[in-house]
């Protein structure tokens, strides 16, 4: 394993841990035919990855950020011209091989995207014993009071479901605030760990709480049992697609309505969610401000392919459309 490094005189506001890049093959078609022989309309490849594509967003609304992780050095010159392109410092650890590669089926006619993703590298366990350690050494570097540190995304084959827990301790630990993002072992063991906030969707959410959820109220109501449960986070938000996204704490529960866009790719939707939620924390928001300028970044990524955003001053006039409603 080769480790990279960049520093900078001038401290990451954000660091984003990126444990499973990929870059993602977006093919467009007229209509997806299952089964069938189809035509693509149009390709692109990107740099993804739920971290690197909130880091992504992070550096284009302005906001200085980081990525740690791993990268394939077969592939990695993509991955630098991005860093590079949006002054992203670069701090992943470099593995032989390749970074995994995902396709995505994008289907005009029904606006919808067929994700088919690759698991990752396969390490054995002392590689990635080292590897995090790797990876607390550069958080110990680049961590101090008050810095936000993005750890989301699944994990690669055969590491430990606590991953994310014991960064989070660690990230505590040197004074920093964490946003936990991922699914299924990883975000019930990371929620342990006390992430300052959590951002589910609700598959996600129902998994954790053990029971299916329907309507406003019981997404309100699970959101609030996990807030009280001990090393509770401090904030959850849920996104939900086309109904929106709910932001809870202990004080307020807001559902902030989705934008009417024009819909692109639904790709990242959700990293630019957290990008704007950690990006509204930055700035020290209230509840309803960091619920309009999270929804305004997850609605500005729809009408883009690839990890990117549009201006920040759009970005601000698409958060003064949102539309809010207090739920209980």
């Amino acid at each position: 394993m080769k480790p990279h490094s960049n520093f900078l005189d001038k401290p990451p506001r954000v660091l984003a841990v990126a444990l499973n890049p990929a870059l993602d093959h977006t093919l467009e078609l007229d209509h997806l035919r299952v089964g069938e022989v189809n035509r693509a309309l149009r390709m692109q490849i990107d740099v993804g990855g739920k971290g690197i594509n909130v880091a992504s967003c992070l550096a284009d609304f302005g906001v200085h950020s980081a990525v740690t992780g791993q990268i394939g050095l077969a592939n990695a010159a993509q991955f630098e011209a991005l860093f590079n392109a949006k002054g992203i410092d670069n701090h992943c650890v470099y593995l032989g091989g390749l970074t995994r590669i995902n396709t995505k089926l994008v289907d005009l006619s029904s606006g919808t995207t067929t994700d088919i993703n690759m698991p990752g590298p396969s390490l054995t366990p002392d590689a990635i014993k080292a590897l995090l350690e790797q990876l607390r050494t550069t958080i110990s570097q680049l961590v101090s009071a008050g810095s936000w540190v993005v750890t989301s995304g699944s994990l690669p084959p055969d590491w430990p479901a606590n991953t994310y827990a014991g960064l989070i301790h660690h990230v505590h630990s040197l004074g920093g605030h964490v946003l936990l993002d991922a699914s299924g072992a990883a975000m019930a063991a990371g929620l342990g760990a006390g992430p300052d906030i959590i951002k589910p969707n609700l598959a996600e959410l129902s998994e954790l709480i053990g029971r299916s959820l329907s309507g406003t109220d019981s997404v309100v109501a699970a959101a609030r049992e996990l807030l009280a449960r001990p090393n509770a986070p401090g904030m959850v938000i849920v996104s939900m697609g086309g109904e929106g996204a709910l932001f809870v704490n202990r004080q307020q529960a807001l559902l902030a309505h989705a934008i009417p866009t024009e819909l692109i790719s639904s790709v990242g939707a959700g990293d630019a969610m957290v990008a704007g939620i950690v990006a509204a924390q930055i700035e020290g928001l209230a509840l309803s401000e960091c619920a309009c300028l999270a929804t305004a970044f997850s609605a500005a990524k729809l009408t883009r392919l690839g990890p990117h955003m549009p201006s920040p001053e759009t970005v601000r006039a698409l958060a003064q459309m949102v539309h809010l409603s207090s739920i209980g």
